[in-house]
Formats: C-alpha cells, sequence, structure tokens
C-alpha cells in the first residue's frame, strides 16, 4: 500500500481527470451555436441527455473532493513533534517485537503439530502394507516358516526309491510301529 502523500497525489490527478472528461463531454454533447452571415447546412446529431453527463461527473467530482479532505485530514499534523513522533515510533516496534514472538510461537505449534500428522500418516501407511501382504508382516513369521520349510525338505530329501518301496510293501497301516 502507498504512503499517505502517494494516495493523495493519485486522487488528485484522478480529480484532474474527471474536470477534463467531463469537459470533453460536454463539448461532445453541445449543440453548435449558429454564427449570422455563416450558413451552413447541419445534420441533426442524435440528442444525448446532457443531464445524465452531468449528475455522473457531479457525483464522481463530489466523491473525489471528499477522498482528496479524508486523505489530508489523515496527514500528521504540525502539532505533532519529533519526541511523539519517537515515541510512536517505540510503540509500535514494541508492538511488531510481540507480533514477532507470538508468530514464532504459533510457527513451532504448527511444525510439531505437523510432525504428529507426518508420524500418524507413515504408521497409516505402514499398516496398510501390511494388510496388502500378510505374508511378510514380521520377522515372526518368517522365522516361523523357515524351520517348517527345512524339515520337509529333509523328510522328503531322506526319502529314497528303496523306502518308497518298504512303504508300499508293509501291510500295516501305520510304519511307525514296525
Amino acid at each position: 500500500m502507498a504512503d499517505r502523500l502517494t494516495q493523495l497525489q493519485d486522487t488528485i490527478n484522478q480529480q484532474a481527470e474527471h474536470f477534463c472528461n467531463s469537459v470533453g463531454v460536454l463539448q461532445q454533447c453541445s449543440t453548435p451555436s449558429k454564427f449570422p452571415g455563416f450558413d451552413r447546412i447541419s445534420t441533426p446529431q442524435p440528442h444525448q441527455s446532457q443531464e445524465d453527463f452531468a449528475a455522473l461527473f457531479a457525483t464522481l467530482i463530489t466523491r473525489c473532493a471528499k477522498d482528496i479532505d479524508t486523505l489530508i485530514e489523515s496527514l500528521p499534523s504540525e502539532e505533532s513533534s519529533q519526541e511523539l513522533q519517537v515515541a510512536s515510533l517505540s510503540r509500535l516496534e514494541q508492538k511488531n517485537i510481540e507480533a514477532g514472538e507470538q508468530l514464532e510461537e504459533v510457527v513451532r505449534q504448527g511444525e510439531a503439530l505437523l510432525q504428529q500428522i507426518q508420524a500418524a500418516l507413515q504408521d497409516i501407511a505402514q499398516s496398510q502394507l501390511d494388510m496388502q501382504n500378510p505374508i511378510s508382516t514380521g520377522p515372526i513369521l518368517t522365522a516361523n516358516l523357515n524351520p517348517i520349510q527345512n524339515i520337509k525338505q529333509e523328510t522328503f530329501s531322506n526319502i529314497g526309491p528303496a523306502s518308497v518301496n518298504n512303504l508300499h510293501s508293509d501291510p500295516s497301516p501305520n510304519p511307525a510301529i514296525q
């Protein structure tokens, strides 16, 4: 945002623009005057309502004048001394420091909350992965599966063609009883 003097200058420029435009519209819409001894056939121009233009520019110029008055009143007065300005600046600086400390605290709280949210999202993602792949969910199941597979492989590797023939020739249903 611009300072007060720049705002005042912009508003004055806008007021000058309104004056210039109003004069231009009045010249454009006015009916030509007849001079004696000068005969010219003029074509009739469409009549536009001059009252509408007059009311519009009167409103714009009045509003702009009020804005200029408001901006002039908001400028610092001559009565304000340098000591008052220094005191005002020190109060503003103290408020700025307090606001900065509050902002830093809010940022710290936000970062802590962000870390909690990220940890929760990571836990959720890990849980979803564990649900999708139940075989490799942890070291307990993996450790239990490996010895079972080893036992099955040893059992079938020890059985040869001779032992298979012995199993088929034995009429007893349980070979461990022999």
